[in-house]
């Protein structure tokens, strides 16, 4: 059996918002939106990252907002993409850091507050 990792779900309460944050600042590829539905799809070539609204009265739905996604997407120079991004105002955690390992990391917040890491070198 092989398996693919398909995409990753991030949950938004601020759709609009964040809808433009990944499409318009980040620059993420929308191969699918649909306000009604509260869906949008970005591709990122190896998987995709899902956004996904949720009720901003729903309790049990605003646990999943602001909480370290765990996604990690990989750059060719991270340092150029972050001085790219925080040109255009994105939050970072802080600048990129050299890691052990011999890559660099930085973490960044969406709308939501969800943190977002870059890999790169």
């Amino acid at each position: 059996m092989t398996y693919k990792l398909y995409l990753i779900r991030v949950f938004t309460q601020k759709w609009e918002e964040s809808l433009a944050f990944y499409r318009d600042v980040i620059g993420f590829p929308v191969t699918f939106s649909d306000a009604d539905m509260g869906w949008a799809q970005f591709d990122l070539q190896t998987a995709g990252i899902g956004l996904e609204r949720l009720a901003p009265d729903d309790d049990e739905a605003a646990d999943l907002v602001g909480r370290f996604v765990g996604a990690s997407i990989e750059v060719e120079n991270i340092d150029a993409v972050y001085a790219e991004l925080t040109a255009k105002g994105v939050s970072f955690l802080g600048a990129p850091e050299q890691q052990p390992w011999g890559g660099k990391l930085a973490h960044f917040k969406d709308p939501d507050g969800n943190v977002i890491t870059l890999l790169g070198s």
